[in-house]
């Protein structure tokens, strides 16, 4: 099969055509001809070498991709009837990538767990968009645990995680002030958010100003970390969506790290996000589609930023 991989670390360029061996379902798990996955900002990660150490112990090539869809054409032993899983049914899966193994593949092996079918009548391009970070939303709440009327502060919250986490949390009864370009504005406001403010560099003091006595926590998208501690409440929480390790601010601001690769095999919030896109819930935004081919040329696209949506690679 190809696959699109790096034998080295660096820009949109390195990303090329590789020839790999046909994977084979193991017990438990599907094979899925991919026809789209999605690019997210994990995936420039691995192209840079943030996550080498994840990796220093494989030979590349190293393939990205953690969000795909696609049509399953085998199944391996033992998969749980009650999934529902049938071959060639459309199927959407999220792919713990490490190594060789990685969603920019013709063919993937998956847990069954990890796949659901796909929204009936979304393009497979559209549906593969969502569900890597609509599970991050979802593992970034549940370890908040915020109870109803409970104030949150989402950052970057017009990106596709900033999205579903709000989406997920006016769902949950949580109050949302979002942070965001000025020009998402009505487009957060169509979503439910309770405040708005204009992202720039004394945003953390302009929402302390709306809300004198600070959220309750906040979701982190942006990567503000240590610069919006100021808009959190004492003894409040700040998740972080990329590597940091976990600490303690001043005012007993807690920083902690979530890492959506735990939740990739809990079928049951895998399955309650696809129910969530097919009732309207979570909003699918595609700002581009691209050949698998022209992989480079498509993550200079996503490094150029500005995208609402997710950029997708396409496969024959």
């Amino acid at each position: 099969m190809y696959a699109i991989g790096l034998e080295n670390y660096g820009g949109p360029d390195v990303l090329h055509r590789v020839e790999l061996a046909d994977p084979q379902p193991l017990a438990g798990q599907v094979r899925v001809k991919v026809k789209a996955a999605a690019i997210n900002p994990v995936d420039v990660m691995v192209r840079e070498g943030e996550l080498s150490a994840l990796f220093k112990s494989l030979e590349p090539p190293f393939v990205p991709g953690m969000d795909i869809a696609g049509h399953i054409d085998a199944l391996g032993d033992d998969v749980d009837p009650a999934l529902g899983l049938e071959q060639g049914m459309a199927v959407v899966g999220v792919v713990d990538n490490q190594g060789g193994y990685g969603g920019y593949s013709e063919y993937v092996c998956l847990p069954a767990a990890s796949v659901i079918p796909a929204p009936p009548g979304v393009p497979l391009a559209k549906a593969a968009s969502f569900l890597m970070n609509a599970l991050t939303a979802r593992n970034a709440l549940d370890t908040l645990d915020l109870p109803a009327g409970s104030q949150l502060l989402v950052t970057g919250a017009a990106g596709a995680v900033g999205t579903f986490t709000v989406a997920l949390a006016r769902e949950a009864g949580l109050n949302v002030v979002a942070i965001a370009s000025a020009q998402d504005e009505p487009y957060l406001r169509s979503m439910g958010v309770d405040h708005f403010v204009a992202r720039g560099d004394d945003a953390a003091q302009r929402m302390r100003d709306m809300i004198p006595a600070g959220v309750d926590a906040v979701v982190d998208t942006a990567g503000l970390l240590e610069r919006i501690a100021p808009a959190v409440r004492d003894d409040g929480t700040i998740i972080a969506l990329r590597f940091v390790q976990p600490t303690t601010l001043e005012r007993g601001v807690r920083l902690i790290f979530v890492n959506v690769r735990e939740r990739v095999t809990d079928h049951a919030s895998i399955a309650r996000l696809g129910e969530q896109v097919k009732n309207g819930l979570l909003p699918l935004r595609v700002a581009g589609e691209f050949p698998a081919d022209q992989a480079a040329q498509a993550h200079r696209r996503f490094d150029a930023g500005g995208l609402r949506g997710r950029l997708v690679l396409t496969f024959d």
